[in-house]
């Protein structure tokens, strides 16, 4: 098996800490440090992809995302700094004030194409159309999914849960409880636990699409990836437990109880959790893993997202 070559973007290996909350200890990854403004899990994926890009000798990037897209936005940086110019393919209003991610994004100098919800639904189609009319003049551009969320993408998780065994004991943690958006991070948890043997709970919690989407989405990055690489293994499906139903507000949304929330865990450990991922995600790990345990050998993983916080400040503080 010969693995993909990348970059070296992400602050890398993220510590493991042991967390104290309401009187129950448990282990979290902390992935939101994997740099500032490349903060959380987007750039791990970018290392592959961006270096696919300038292998293929492109002028531009294109990616999409929400108007608060940590993706879009860690993106449109690690490109910059590269020396691409970017696209970015955004649901949302384009007369909305920029902050929180978009801030960063309009900072680099992308540009930013914003669509309705409708128009969203086609961004692949309408991403490709542009490729092509550039390439009729001459310029390659790189098409990155939305998350980075491909059969090469999800390497950045495959190699997360090696780093992960350098660091923990696979004995005493039995799962591991995401935020899921496009699916890669998980897809590329559950392949890397298939290649070292690791018997792993994986538990996504779902922000956008339904869970049997969510699943679909899953078993088609997992299988087009052992595909396109050859890899010798077979994955264990039952090893994923989509936990459902923590982002019925909808994904731009969030409510009052998970704010709470985030309010009390930031209080007390100094962490800050987002609106649209990670806060919605620790709702459903406060409710199933924490309630009135002392311990839990079901690990948390902090996929980032600080600058989506900015945006719903007025939430935050109310």
């Amino acid at each position: 098996m010969k693995e993909p070559q990348k970059l070296n973007l992400a602050n890398i290996p993220t510590p493991v800490q042991k967390i104290s909350f309401e009187g129950c200890e448990f282990l979290i990854k902390r992935d939101d440090l994997t740099g500032v403004e490349l903060t959380g899990n987007k750039v791990r994926k970018l290392e592959y992809l961006l270096h696919d890009a300038i292998k293929r000798k492109c002028e531009y990037v294109f990616t999409s995302g929400g108007d608060q897209s940590n993706h879009a936005r860690a993106t449109t940086i690690a490109a910059t700094s590269l020396g691409f110019k970017t696209k970015l393919f955004l649901w949302g209003n384009k007369n909305q004030n920029a902050d929180g991610n978009l801030f960063l994004d309009k900072l680099t100098g992308a540009e930013i194409i914003f669509l309705t919800r409708k128009e969203y639904d086609n961004v692949n189609l309408l991403m490709n159309a542009e490729m092509e009319k550039l390439q009729s003049k001459g310029i390659n551009s790189y098409v990155i999914p939305s998350g980075g969320s491909s059969t090469l993408g999800i390497w950045g998780y495959i190699n997360f849960v090696k780093e992960l065994s350098n660091q923990i004991n696979f004995k005493n943690v039995k799962g591991i409880l995401l935020a899921n958006g496009s699916s890669g991070t998980t897809a590329g948890i559950l392949v890397g636990c298939a290649l070292l043997g690791v018997n792993l709970k994986i538990f996504p919690v779902n922000v956008l699409q339904t869970k049997e989407e969510v699943f679909n989405e899953i078993e088609t990055l997992v299988e087009g990836c052992i595909k396109d690489f050859k890899l010798p293994i077979k994955v264990n499906y039952q090893n994923i437990e989509i936990l459902d139903g923590y982002s019925t507000e909808g994904y731009k949304n969030i409510t009052k109880d998970k704010i709470d929330l985030i309010n009390g865990f930031f209080r007390q450990t100094g962490i800050l959790l987002d609106p649209t991922y990670t806060g919605k995600a620790f709702k459903a790990y406060h409710e199933n893993f924490i309630g009135n345990k002392n311990k839990t050998n079901v690990m948390f993983l902090h996929t980032g997202g600080i600058f989506g916080a900015f945006a719903k400040k007025k939430n935050y503080l109310s």
